[in-house]
């Protein structure tokens, strides 16, 4: 990769997306930032945004919305049009959580012929402020069935770098890559950790008639519900996860901390009312 090819980014309006624009820019690096709402539309669901959106480019962060299949059927067709590196956001644990959507879009970046690299982030710290669980952090209740179990929650900054150095650096092609905080928490001590910086009472609720009592009356399907509670059993049973040291070796720094995060985002007025 020189300093001129040029780098999509996919879902460059999301929560690690316009970080690896932001950081590419700095960087002096040409880089194409797409998504369903432009500059350079793309839709997965409309084929006809796959190739404008991909032409002229080297590299590819390749992320998919939650929900969303990645289509082999673009990853071929990147690789057709030039593109000699992609790297993939995935997640950890997908194989015991039976992530069938990630791990085909993992078997499709591996079977494409160009260099890949495929980054397993753990629970994202911004999901408390940016994603799904801020509605639960005001609400004071955050409902997930996975006990006391620990996770290594990761923050976007980190991932981003990892990301950034994958898509502009040697060295990182046919690597997957555990990427993880520095520390392993329960939701629990997550929990106590935002009230703390936000000011706000916030308790985890850990099993699974909490979480149908949270997710039911917002419309979610209860055989969806179901498949969840039983995904992230699974997740559970795994056991305490263990933090990696992927972020310092791959990025020279070390992880931040849920703790920093915390008290960053709220010094941000992340959960003022």
């Amino acid at each position: 990769m020189t300093n001129q090819d040029l780098i999509l980014v996919l879902g460059a309006t999301g929560t690690t997306g316009r970080r690896v624009v932001s950081r590419l820019r700095e960087a002096g690096r040409p880089v194409r930032p797409a998504s369903r709402s432009g500059p350079a539309r793309f839709d997965w669901a409309d084929r006809r945004t796959w190739r404008p959106a991909v032409t002229d480019a080297t590299a590819i962060y390749l992320m998919a919305p939650h929900g969303l299949p990645v289509d082999s059927d673009f990853v071929r067709l990147a690789a057709q049009l030039g593109v000699r590196r992609i790297v993939l956001l995935s997640s950890r644990a997908i194989e015991a959580m039976g992530d069938d959507r990630l791990m085909a879009a993992e078997e499709a970046v591996r079977a494409c012929g160009v260099d890949w690299s495929i980054l397993r982030a753990d629970w994202f710290d911004q999901n408390f402020d940016e994603g799904v669980f801020r509605e639960a952090v005001l609400a004071g209740e955050i409902a997930m069935p996975v006990g006391d179990s620990r996770q290594c929650f990761v923050d976007a900054d980190d991932i981003a770098d990892v990301a950034v150095a994958c898509l502009t650096a040697a060295g990182h092609a046919g690597r997957t890559y555990e990427i993880t905080g520095p520390h392993a928490l329960s939701f629990g001590e997550a929990a106590e950790i935002l009230a703390d910086a936000a000011g706000r009472p916030v308790r985890h609720l850990g099993d699974a008639d909490d979480y149908r009592a949270a997710m039911l009356p917002l419309g979610v399907p209860a055989a969806q519900v179901q498949g969840e509670i039983a995904a992230f059993a699974a997740l559970r049973d795994l056991g305490d996860g263990q933090p990696t040291d992927t972020v310092g070796l791959v990025t020279g720094h070390d992880p931040k901390s849920f703790r920093a995060y915390a008290t960053e985002a709220a010094a941000r007025g992340a959960w003022r009312c």
